[in-house]
């Protein structure tokens, strides 16, 4: 249920599916992943649940569009989710079953690389989320105090993404560290034998 709702909050103004990707694409990709193939089909469940109306609208660029607004019953089951305690367990992380089940390699350089390569990923992402609040705060002479509601929530959203980010980049440099220690002591261990 849960893109069914993202959906519902973002269509605060009629909207095609193409401008909803679009959003996902520029805010929402960074805790929820939809594409235009699910994006359509959900927007169809929810108009025949009456959460959603859509009308045909004239395209600046093309055939007409579908446009959909929010309806009085969708604004309720919007209203319920965000009400609701915090859903928890509904993440994949495919990064994480990767380096589960990295052991199958056999080879801990790769998972080394592998670990390098996601802390790289995640650190850049951190950094994309700490400009963003830094640009924020840079428009705001009295930060946080000023910000409308829409703003705040989203520094508040911000902020919980930059400190699971640094806690992740932390990791995988723990991780980092015990594969070194790892290496040398497997290193240590093989045993020397001389050339004759």
């Amino acid at each position: 249920m849960s893109l069914e709702c993202i959906l519902l909050a973002m269509i605060r103004e009629p909207a095609a599916g193409y401008d909803l990707r679009k959003e996902f694409a520029q805010g929402a990709r960074h805790f929820w992943s939809a594409e235009l193939s699910q994006i359509y089909p959900t927007l169809e469940r929810m108009e025949r649940r009456g959460w959603l109306k859509s009308r045909r609208q004239a395209s600046q660029k093309g055939p007409q569009r579908r446009v959909y607004r929010r309806t009085a019953k969708g604004a309720a089951a919007l209203h319920r989710w965000l009400r609701s305690e915090p859903v928890m367990g509904t993440e994949r992380f495919a990064y994480i079953a990767q380096l589960a089940y990295m052991a199958s390699l056999g080879d801990l350089r790769q998972t080394e690389r592998f670990l390098g390569q996601l802390r790289d990923c995640l650190f850049r992402f951190q950094k994309l989320l700490e400009d963003a609040e830094g640009a924020l705060a840079q428009e705001r002479p009295r930060f946080p105090d000023d910000l409308s509601d829409e703003e705040f929530h989203s520094l508040l959203t911000l902020r919980i993404g930059i400190r699971s980010l640094r806690a992740k980049v932390d990791a995988c440099d723990e991780g980092l560290n015990l594969i070194a220690a790892r290496q040398s002591r497997l290193t240590k261990d093989v045993p020397h034998v001389p050339l004759d």
